[in-house]
């Protein structure tokens, strides 16, 4: 699954996340800390739509 996302402007890069991801335990490769951040953005998306179309 290839998706190309610039994290430049971004506070959470794919490094950071698997930082953060290993000192809580989790042995990760980088494609995957990039695969939690993609389906994390997607979360992200859908709840504020969801908010958005709710204060209208």
């Amino acid at each position: 699954m290839e998706k190309d996302i610039d994290y430049s402007n971004s506070k959470l890069t794919p490094d950071k996340a698997l930082q953060m991801l290993r000192s809580e335990g989790l042995d990760l490769t980088i494609e995957q800390a990039e695969e939690i951040l993609y389906f994390l953005r997607i979360i992200a998306n859908i709840v504020v739509l969801k908010h958005l179309n709710e204060t209208k």
